[in-house]
Parts: C-alpha cells; sequence; structure tokens
C-alpha cells in the first residue's frame, strides 16, 4: 500500500510522514529538496531562477520516485511519502509561463507514464496565514523570504488540482487545527482517517474530530 502526502509548503507534510511510520511499520521516501543549487536563488528572483530550479526538481522527483517506490514496495508491503510526482507540475504552473511551461509539461508527461502512482493521496490543507506562521516557526534559512501571495497562489492551485482531482483515491484534511506532535489525539485522528478510508481495522466509524 503507497500512501502519499500531499499539500502546500509548511502544511505539515514530512511531519506526518514520519510520525505515521512506525504506527503502519512501512518504509519512508522523504523528498530530496537541499540539494537543489538553485533554490536559494530561486526564492531571491523567482522569475530568473524559475526554470532552472524546476527542471532541477522534476529530474531529481523522477529519478528518486522510479528508483526509490519500487524498491521499497519491493521489501516492504508498506509506503508513505511526503510527496507526489505530480506536485512539480503544480508549482511549474505557477513559476512558469509561455515556452518554458509548454516544455516542462512536455518532459513531466513523458517521465510521468513511468511513475509508480500512489494507492492514496493524503491532501494536508491550512489557510494561508497558518501556512506562512509555520513557515516562519521551522525557519529554513531560504524561506525566510517567502512571501505571502507567492504562497497564497500555490494554495489556489493546489486547491483547484485536489477539488478537480478524478485520477486516483484522495483524503482531504484541514489542518488549521491540528498539532501531530504536540497532540497525541490530533495524529491518532488522521491515522484514523486513513485506515477508515483504506477500509483498514481497527477504525473508528463514528470520528470524533469534525473538520
Amino acid at each position: 500500500m503507497y500512501i502519499a502526502i500531499e499539500g502546500v509548503i509548511g502544511v505539515g507534510k514530512t511531519t506526518l510522514a514520519r510520525l505515521l511510520k512506525d504506527n503502519f511499520k512501512a518504509e519512508i521516501l522523504l523528498e530530496i529538496f537541499e540539494e537543489n543549487p538553485f533554490l536559494s536563488d530561486f526564492y531571491e528572483d523567482r522569475a530568473r531562477y524559475a526554470f532552472q530550479t524546476q527542471i532541477f526538481f522534476l529530474l531529481s522527483r523522477y529519478h528518486q520516485q522510479r528508483k526509490g517506490v519500487r524498491e521499497a514496495l519491493r521489501t516492504n508491503p508498506w509506503l508513505i511519502s511526503d510527496y507526489t510526482f505530480d506536485k512539480d507540475s503544480l508549482f511549474a504552473a505557477v513559476n512558469l509561463e509561455g515556452d518554458e511551461l509548454e516544455m516542462y509539461y512536455r518532459v513531466h508527461e513523458a517521465l510521468g507514464e513511468k511513475i509508480t502512482r500512489p494507492d492514496l493521496i493524503v491532501y494536508l490543507k491550512a489557510d494561508t496565514a497558518v501556512l506562512m506562521q509555520r513557515i516562519a516557526m521551522r525557519d529554513r534559512p531560504y524561506e525566510r523570504q517567502m512571501e505571502v501571495n507567492y504562497i497564497a497562489t500555490l494554495n489556489e492551485t493546489y486547491e483547484n488540482h485536489f477539488a478537480n482531482y478524478s485520477t486516483g483515491n484522495v483524503l482531504t484534511i484541514n489542518t488549521n487545527q491540528l498539532d501531530f506532535v504536540r497532540n497525541k489525539e490530533d495524529l491518532d485522528w488522521v491515522e484514523q482517517r486513513i485506515r477508515q478510508t483504506l477500509k483498514m481495522a481497527p477504525f473508528q466509524e463514528n470520528l470524533p474530530i469534525d473538520l
């Protein structure tokens, strides 16, 4: 069973993936983003470095997903990842335009045919103000100049994408009031939602939180 966790920057994807790993006795596949040599420059001048940044991410995510997903599922029936291959195209739609975007889509489509798709996508959502607070709290150096309008645009792009998603199983969770790290009840509730969606035991038919 391959579960991928998705959502905008700062929503808590990696944190949740790590916390759920032991609960599902799963392998974990985390996105490698620190190795992108254009990332810091991109946040300082998005227009100038967008294409280089997106192409690097696209190829990096392709190689990691094609190899990592297959190897993980070969040794363990459970895998949890903190991103999907489609994530990259959502960022490209925001950061690229014209011929660069068209070229990007052609490469993405060709590579995407070789990628294993998740059995379930857990889409974590949050208001833009909440995302900005979480980004500030984790204080990554290259994110300190993050613009609220950029996060708002990404948020809208993700919302539109999953509102019209029809090629897989998606569980949407609003995280505005959730704290997976400090409140075990929140983590347990998310786990129950996943088990319920996958029709796995044990899960509660009547969930304690209504978001």
